[in-house]
This record gives C-alpha cells, structure tokens and sequence, in this order.
C-alpha cells in the first residue's frame, strides 16, 4: 500500500502544480539555509581530536599578576622560563612545547628562489600526543631533543613540491642557513580546529610545512614567527633578556589519562606558582588552569560568533516556511474532501486516509530535498560571503551532508503535514456525500 500511495504522491504533484511548486520551493529554501550554514557551524564546532581530546591538557599559569592578566584569568601562553620549568618537571607521561616558526628552503634543483616556509618548533612527544600520521619515516626521540638535534619532519605537501614525492627520509634539507635531516614525512594532517595552537592561530591556518627540534630552535635563538604578548615597562635588546622577561609566546600541552592524574598535575602547577611567588619573581597568590582540548576550544571562543547567528537565523527561516507548509498542505488536501469522503464511505480507515496523505506529503518533502540539495550546493561555494576565507573553505558538500539535507526535507514535510492529515481523515463522508 506504502508504495501506492506513493505513486498516488507522485501524480498529486502534477495535479496542482502551481500549489505544488509553493511547497516544495518552500521546502528547498528552508532546508537550503539550514544545510549551507549548517556545514560551515559543523565545520568549526567539531571535536579535532576525537579519540584524544578528553586526554590533553593546556597548563596556564599566571606570570603578569592580578593588575594586568585577562580578567583574572592566566595568559593563553607560558613565558620562556615557566614553559621550561614544566617540561623539566617531567610531572605528565607526555608533554610537548611548541611556537611557530618560519624559515627559508634555500634554492635547489630547478628552485632559483628560496622558498619560505611555516611551521612548529615542537619536542618529540608532539607526534604521539597529537597522533599525527606519517607516510614517510617517522618523528625523533627524546635523546635527538636532549642533543639538540638538526631533525625535520616535512609535510607531505613540501615533500611533493621539493622532492617530487617521493621518500625523502634521510635527506639534507637546507632551512635558514643550516642543514637539517629529514626524519619524517607526515601525511595530510591538519586538524580543524587547530586545537594545539589557538594563541598565534585562529584555529584554521593552512596545514604547516615543517616541524623542528625545539631545542635547535632555542640554540639558534629563533623568535617566534606567532604572537608574541608582554605586560609592563619591557627593555631587552637580546635573546637571553627576552627569555627572562614575562613576554608569553609557549603553548604547552599534557597528556594525562586518568582524574587523579589530572589532579596531580593541577597540584604541581599551583605548587610550580607558589614556589615562583617565594623565589620573589611572582608577588601575587597562584593563578593556574588546566583545560582539556574541548574546555579549551570553549575558552578561546573558537566558533565564529556569526556561524552560530547564521545557524539561528535559518533555522528560523525554515520554521516559517514550514509553517507555510502546513497551510499549503491544508488547502491541498481540503480541495479533496469529496474524494476523501468517497474513500471513507467505501471502507476506507482514518489510519489509511493518514497514510495516504503523509506519504504524499514525503513526496512533497522529496522533491523538496532535491531542490534543497541543489541549492546546498551553490551555496556551499558561495558561503565567502558571510564568512572569513579560512573558515569558509571548510564548508563542502560531503556524503553526509547529502543523506542529512534528505532526511531533514522528507522529515520536516511529513512532520508539516500531521495536521492537514489529521483534518482530513476527520471529514464527514456523510456530508461530503450529501454535498455531492
């Protein structure tokens, strides 16, 4: 019966085409609106690391005092000498620091021209905390960060574009004036957002080019290429005033597996700030947080404020145009009460009268969610007008989003026309007979 009613859909949908044309335009725009900004909040609003997040721990600890912090909260990053006092500590199974840096490709083979180049000085644990994927090699170890090593992992896409692709593990790599060796080739890794850097990032810059050892940086005396933020009357000229002074430009990340371990390292950052505010360098009480990834997104307000308008304000233009729905699906259905009380008077069941109508009205909602997907799909590529380039390239039209723009046209529709079903499997088959 399902599928008689549906081919009864299908020829209801010529019989009115103007009335018909209404509904499913209605359905295609609203559904459209909801998708298209619904890709870009999806996009932004996911959990970068699904398998981990609930794992990882940014520390902050308060190194510019109750005068001059964030509305009391510490500063996104760690100076210098408290992002080394952590990692010395060893208080976390994993730990990592890291700040951006950019460096240049000197010329080589076919390049007449350097090629600049951004990345990340990191420690070893960065790689296996953060999952990252190889196809190539692999990253270095804590010995190579304890020496100091001139160790480079390279993107994959640096890969292709300086060795053609192939497997470049073990080759020299000229970057600023010193030769380093290549270790490791990540694959496509580039989580959106990018959660390990939100200080010097809004969280979805290009994929980085090139991963270096930590420790080289600081011997080559590299300043950061990302944000650097100081507080107070600042003076240094050199490297060892500036990794004194209280400029924050570290990102540190834990990895703790259990409560009493994130409690533990909770502990040992309020003990690490006490001891700071004893030696003289901190005269105020200790001020410190720990927040997994997630709590960390939350606190960095990495959502655009305008995806979520957006979102909001579509969904309610779907809404009225469900509710215009309902009165088309109303008038449709009521211009046939003769019929409807011809079925009745024959037998027919208000169960089947609502059957009938509600597969017609998914066949409503069908046509609606072709219109719909068409219109997802334009807009998709056009979604730069509302919103930043980096975050509107993020927007696409997968497999998902296909199914779900479907289900959400066929399912409003059929929700829309509970009503309309409902009055006109309560007409009269007595007075549409009369009528007659």
């Amino acid at each position: 019966m399902l599928a008689y009613y549906f081919q009864l859909g299908l020829l209801s949908l010529r019989r009115n085409p103007a009335l018909t044309a209404l509904m499913v335009m209605a359905i295609g725009f609203g559904v459209a609106a909801s998708m298209i900004t619904w890709s870009v909040f999806r996009a932004v609003s996911g959990n970068p690391i699904p398998g981990k997040s609930a794992q990882l721990f940014t520390p902050q600890v308060d190194g510019w005092g109750p005068q001059q912090n964030l509305d009391g909260e510490p500063a996104e990053a760690l100076a210098y000498t408290d992002a080394i006092a952590l990692m010395q500590a060893h208080q976390a199974k994993r730990q990592t620091l890291l700040y951006p840096v950019q460096l240049s490709v000197m010329p080589g083979g076919q390049r007449d021209l350097p090629l600049n180049v951004n990345g990340y000085a990191v420690t070893a644990d960065f790689f296996s905390m953060f999952e990252v994927p190889f196809r190539y090699g692999s990253g270095w170890s804590v010995r190579d960060d304890a020496a100091r090593a001139s160790d480079v992992v390279i993107s994959s896409e640096l890969n292709q574009k300086l060795f053609g692709g192939a497997d470049s593990v073990g080759r020299t790599l000229g970057l600023g004036g010193h030769d380093y060796r290549i270790v490791g080739v990540a694959s496509h890794w580039n989580p959106r957002p990018r959660f390990y850097d939100l200080f010097s990032t809004s969280g979805f810059a290009d994929e980085p080019d090139i991963y270096m050892v930590f420790n080289r940086a600081l011997d080559l005396h590299m300043y950061t290429n990302g944000r650097n933020s100081c507080r107070g009357q600042l003076s240094f000229t050199n490297w060892t005033d500036y990794t004194q002074s209280n400029c924050v430009w570290i990102t540190p990340w834990v990895e703790l597996d259990s409560p009493a371990e994130v409690a533990s390292y909770r502990s040992f950052l309020a003990n690490h700030a006490a001891d700071q505010q004893r030696a003289g360098r901190f005269n105020w009480a200790a001020n410190v947080r720990l927040r997994d990834v997630m709590q960390w997104l939350d606190h960095e307000h990495v959502v655009p404020p305008e995806s979520r308008i957006a979102l909001a304000v579509a969904l309610g233009f779907f809404l009225i145009c469900l509710v215009n729905t309902i009165g088309l699906l109303l008038a449709k259905f009521m211009r046939r009460a003769g019929e409807i009380g011809v079925r009745r008077a024959l037998g027919a069941t208000r169960g089947e009268i609502y059957a009938q109508y509600l597969v017609e009205a998914g066949t409503v909602g069908l046509a609606g969610g072709v219109l719909g997907l068409l219109l997802t799909a334009l807009g998709v590529s056009g979604v730069g007008i509302l919103f930043q380039p980096e975050i509107a390239r993020l927007a696409r039209l997968d497999v998902s989003l296909v199914g779900l723009t479907f289900v959400v046209a066929i399912l409003a529709t059929v929700l829309a026309a509970f009503y309309p079903a409902w009055r006109a499997a309560h007409v009269q088959p007595a007075w549409q007979l009369k009528s007659s």
